[in-house]
């Protein structure tokens, strides 16, 4: 896997790259891949998950740490009475002292830590395709919104042509008053619904702008070939491709952790040994002396068995939480799949039927009007019809390309869309 996984390549061939120099000013246009970058640069999340790594590599560095030695002192035979009052049958000893540890308990310990820090390295891989794809799904929904809103305005226009042909047919008594009412009204609720439509607009441009670290918006319009769609490759393959997402492949990491935890519990009823070597003076007379101590814990009451069976149930525990992630992770797949076919069938009807029928009607009704061959309410209607058309596909566009991200984002790699 590269380490930005190409930044979601197939759903970045979707979209036009602008000059990554424009991305600094708000009037500029934004590309996908700009948006990919700035949201790994500054998401606060990929910041954590790089301090969870540094955490993990100081435990790791900190389980293979040799425990440090000990110096004791201590003074004998003093402050008593008769021959032992004052310090002059004093022995003073000096000892050093240090654990050693058996059955490898350091080994155990720095393998546990070794695999914790492997499974901080996985879970910040997995957060970071989690970024990706939900900032592509957010740069899709924020080009939906500019397409929903051009449509309104298109339609808007559409209607506005209608009023000198409107005013032209009252002044020659062909139609009444009332019509110039009904359609201002009929434009007056497409401008309510446009500005709706902004308001929607405005918030998933703030929505992508969080996700890109910034408080406010410092990019113009979003550019991309949004219309491009194709087919995706049999749920098959994508289930194929499930494993290599990062959220599984740290359950490796975190299996080895619980694996090193076991034995590390295990060995805890294996006694260490203390070692110690001294020096001890003999104040009466002036002697020296070494001294040598080996002390060890007996086993009798604590044999750690309940560290054990702790441990080895977290081990057990860990091939349930792998499945209960990859079902998660399939069920996940699997409901973005349907929504990209059904979506791709969609567009497919109403860009074969729906939308080119649609705009010969409107033609043929507006020149018709004009000729006085339709009513206002027929040429209404089909410029509802048209615009509803038009909506629809870009509510499956939205689908279609929001699918493919959460898809691309499980599999943690990008699939090609064939041409249909």
């Amino acid at each position: 896997m590269s380490s930005c996984w190409i930044a979601l390549r197939s759903v970045c061939a979707l979209f036009v790259i602008s000059s990554p120099l424009a991305a600094q000013e708000s009037s500029r246009p934004l590309a996908l891949p700009q948006a990919l970058q700035r949201a790994l640069a500054a998401n606060p999340r990929l910041m954590a998950a790089e301090r969870e790594i540094g955490i993990a590599a100081g435990v790791s560095l900190q389980s293979r740490a040799i425990p440090n030695p000990e110096l004791s002192a201590e003074v004998e035979n003093f402050a008593g009475s008769g021959d032992y009052r004052g310090v002059r049958s004093a022995e003073t000893t000096l000892q050093l002292s240090q654990l050693v540890e058996l059955g490898g308990k350091r080994e155990a310990r720095g393998a546990a830590g070794v695999s914790g820090y492997e499974s901080a390295i996985w879970q910040r891989r997995a957060l970071r395709l989690e970024v990706l794809s939900e900032t592509a799904t957010a740069f899709v929904a924020v080009l939906g919104a500019q397409q929903r809103t051009k449509i309104l305005e298109q339609q808007v226009a559409a209607l506005g042509r209608l009023t000198p042909l409107l005013q032209r047919r009252v002044e020659a008594g062909a139609s009444s008053p009332a019509e110039v009412l009904r359609g201002q009204i009929a434009a007056d609720l497409v401008r309510v619904e446009l500005q709706r439509a902004r308001t929607s607009l405005a918030t998933a441009r703030r929505e992508l702008t969080i996700l890109m670290g910034d408080g406010t918006p410092r990019f113009g319009v979003l550019v991309g070939q949004f219309a491009r769609t194709g087919r995706p490759p049999a749920f098959g393959t994508i289930l194929a491709s499930i494993d290599r997402n990062p959220q599984l492949m740290r359950w490796t990491a975190v299996r080895a952790q619980r694996d090193a935890e076991l034995l590390t519990a295990r060995l805890k009823s294996v006694p260490d040994v203390r070692v110690g070597v001294g020096w001890r003076h003999y104040r009466e007379t002036g002697d020296n002396a070494m001294t040598f101590g080996l002390s060890m814990s007996l086993p009798l009451w604590d044999q750690s068995q309940g560290d054990v069976l702790a441990a080895r149930e977290s081990l057990e525990k860990v091939q349930a939480d792998h499945a209960i992630n990859k079902a998660a992770l399939i069920s996940v797949a699997g409901r973005a799949y349907d929504v990209l076919e059904g979506a791709s069938q969609e567009i497919a009807l109403l860009r074969s039927s729906v939308l080119p029928n649609a705009r010969k009607a409107s033609e043929a009704f507006e020149e018709g009007y004009a000729q006085g061959r339709f009513s206002l309410l027929e040429v209404l209607d089909v410029q509802a019809s048209i615009t509803q058309a038009a909506l629809s596909e870009q509510e499956a566009l939205q689908r279609f390309h929001a699918a493919v991200a959460t898809i691309e984002g499980l599999v943690g790699m990008p699939f090609v869309l064939s041409a249909k």
